[in-house]
């Protein structure tokens, strides 16, 4: 086939993509399977090669992320059950102080998503978020902003979620996780900024149905004792530190060259699977003190529910990149290389930024993106025609399709209806709120990155 007809055919395989999951309400691991197959069947590769094709991009991916991301969720949902996410919190407020409530909701955001679905941190966060704005005057538009993108930014960004985990994977940089969460925490910082002084501002001119009706309820302190006593603050923060820390160390060693008994178990230590397994056990142990560790196997059972679809979805993504790699569309933007790789960085996050805005899941767009880009080990890559060689290329990569898949939050969105909703907020003013936040703190962090690429890369 022509190159100007397989770009015609991945066009339309795509856009028979898009409306099977957001018109025809097709799941996405369905939708993705099923379009893989009709590409590689309409591009002409040979037909008892197509199982192998799709069976390998399969395994390869589920294969290299799917244990660390079952362990990142269950280690979510036991924070979640214990009230170690309220815990850390709390610790937020007593440090940013009551003066600052945007600042702080945002940060308690931003820190209970790392390990804990938006969606789910949203639920657990906004009986604080009310009792917040209720003790302060704040707007409640602002604080549900604020709160809203505090808890976005580390869901796309910071693993152990799901989707930053998904796309460290699917791009070569499993063993890197360390470098990806902490350029994450970096590239926070603009989307925590932009979203601070946009929730000032739009909570001054939208009012939700709880600024329009007579402050009363429960206080900020009544609340927090109405969840009885939490945990410790170090057993809360464990399940989260010591994997960070276990990953730290075993970078450290690498980077100094250390050798010997030591340098192995530092090593064996530092590998994502191993980190979280540390962090699920100091989870067990937080279980063990809150006296629900007969809840153990329940939880389990929800989060491997839970996580299934994102693993199928994930590994379906990886599917349509194989199938993109085998068909030769390498080969026809290896003409045009020139252009491509002028558009660099920007590539991966305008995929993603259009997967998201026409479909609505983060998940799907940064799984499907990272699947098309490919690993930086495959010389056929896109990385490697777009010039994204090196592990902090990939990094960036992984930032840029995580900014991407919050650009835009809209009606197909279900995070969209949790922050309307929960913030009792109209669907119009849902638009001028998350809808426009999300799209500010996407061009501010991507400029970010931008720039980041320019100074590594």
């Amino acid at each position: 086939m022509s190159g100007i007809g397989l770009i015609v055919v991945f066009v339309m395989a795509v856009t028979i993509m898009l409306l099977a999951i957001s018109k025809f309400k097709i799941h996405p691991f369905l939708a993705l399977m099923g379009v893989s197959l009709l590409l590689a069947m309409c591009v002409g590769l040979p037909l008892d090669q197509i199982p192998n094709i799709i069976g390998t991009g399969f395994s390869n991916t589920f294969s290299s992320i799917g244990i660390v991301i079952i362990l990142g969720a269950l280690i979510g949902t036991i924070l979640e059950t214990t009230g170690a996410a309220l815990k850390l919190a709390e610790g937020v407020v007593r440090i940013v102080g009551h003066k600052h409530p945007e600042l702080a909701i945002e940060l308690m955001g931003w820190i209970v998503s790392v390990p804990v679905f938006c969606d789910s941190g949203f639920v657990i966060l906004n009986p604080i978020r009310k009792a917040l704005s209720q003790k302060t005057k704040r707007s409640s538009v602002a604080m549900t902003v604020a709160l809203s993108a505090g808890l976005y930014t580390s869901h796309v960004l910071i693993p152990p979620t799901p989707g930053p985990l998904a796309a460290a994977g699917a791009l070569g940089i499993g063993h890197l996780l360390l470098a990806v969460i902490g350029i994450g925490m970096l590239v926070s910082i603009p989307c925590l900024v932009a979203a601070y002084f946009f929730a000032d501002h739009i909570g001054r001119r939208v009012k939700s149905a709880e600024d329009l009706e007579e402050q009363t309820g429960i206080s900020y302190d009544e609340l927090l004792k109405s969840f009885g006593e939490l945990p410790k603050g170090f057993l809360s923060l464990a399940p989260i530190a010591m994997p960070i820390l276990a990953m730290a160390m075993g970078s450290v060693s690498a980077a100094l060259g250390w050798k010997g008994c030591f340098a192995t178990v530092l090593t064996f230590l530092g590998t994502p699977i191993i980190a979280l397994t540390v962090g699920l056990f100091f989870g067990i142990i937080l279980l063990t003190r809150t006296g629900k560790t007969d809840t153990f196997t329940s939880l389990t059972n929800e989060t491997l529910k839970a996580v299934g679809p994102i693993l199928f979805i994930t590994a379906a993504g990886g599917v349509l990149g194989k199938v993109i790699a085998s068909a030769g569309f390498i080969g026809i933007m290896q003409e045009h290389a020139t252009v491509l790789s002028a558009i660099g960085i920007f590539f991966p996050f305008l995929v993603s930024a259009i997967l998201k805005t026409v479909q609505g899941s983060s998940t799907v767009a940064i799984t499907t993106t990272a699947g098309i880009m490919g690993s930086i080990a495959e010389s056929g890559s896109m990385m490697h025609l777009l010039g994204l060689t090196s592990p902090m290329a990939a990094v960036l990569t992984a930032m840029s399709i995580g900014i991407g898949s919050m650009v835009v939050s809209h009606a197909n969105d279900s995070y969209f209806w949790v922050v309307t909703n929960f913030g009792r907020m109209k669907t119009g003013d849902g638009y001028k709120t998350q809808t426009v936040v999300t799209l500010i703190m996407g061009v501010s962090a991507m400029s970010f990155i931008w720039l980041l690429s320019l100074l590594f890369i």
